[in-house]
């Protein structure tokens, strides 16, 4: 057994941040069984689960990445991985950000016949290069959006693509269990030599955080 992590070290883990889709993630979802399984990992309550508001969502995200205190990687399922674009089109974070990467999984089509109206609100889809190491896994059969669309949407975020096979919307209906898969991919982010964030980061102005939930 290895020597208990000191404080320090313990701060400076990276955070992980699972930002569900939507109508959240069930019992049987791969993100609740992380959220189970993995210490650093917590869920990021953005509410209205059946009637996403762009902004209020990207205001609770916003939010929880500056509460974190330390390094955070977002791992994003569905529409959060549209809300992890706007987020970081709108956010603009740059050197400073506590974000030091991002596992995307299943992005869904919202520009073109969207398989749900209510993703019409996350139209048009982010097209500029995300500014942080990124994955996006996608399936070969998800009825969400066609695999080479979302090829495609990997090479306009500047993420690395993962072919995961024919695996549905990678959700619990995939029966996919804790997605081993997915942790493999994680563990490619957490173990990345990524600098750690400037102090700044993790500055946040109560003000501000508290204005952040009222913003339109």
């Amino acid at each position: 057994m290895g020597r208990p992590t000191t404080p320090a070290e313990a701060k400076q883990a990276p955070l992980i941040l699972l930002v569900p889709g939507l109508d959240g993630s069930g019992p049987g979802h791969w993100q609740t069984r992380w959220a189970e399984e993995i210490n650093d990992a917590r869920i990021v309550d953005l509410g209205l689960w059946a009637q996403p508001h762009r902004n209020t969502w990207i205001n609770r995200l916003n939010l929880a990445i500056h509460r974190a205190g330390r390094p955070v990687i977002l791992v994003a399922h569905s529409l959060g991985c549209l809300l992890t674009a706007w987020w970081a089109k709108f956010e603009q974070p740059g050197w400073s950000t506590p974000v030091i990467g991002a596992l995307l999984v299943a992005p869904p089509e919202v520009d073109f016949f969207p398989r749900d109206e209510r993703l019409n609100a996350f139209a048009p889809t982010p097209s500029d290069p995300l500014p942080f190491p990124s994955i996006l896994a996608a399936s070969r059969n998800d009825p969400w959006i066609g695999f080479g669309t979302a090829k495609l949407l990997a090479r306009q975020w500047g993420s690395q693509f993962h072919d995961a096979g024919e695996t549905g919307h990678i959700n619990a209906d995939s029966d996919l269990g804790s997605w081993q898969e997915g942790k493999r991919l994680l563990s490619r982010l957490t173990r990345h030599d990524h600098p750690h964030p400037h102090p700044d980061a993790f500055a946040l102005n109560a003000d501000w955080a508290e204005g952040l939930e009222y913003r339109s």
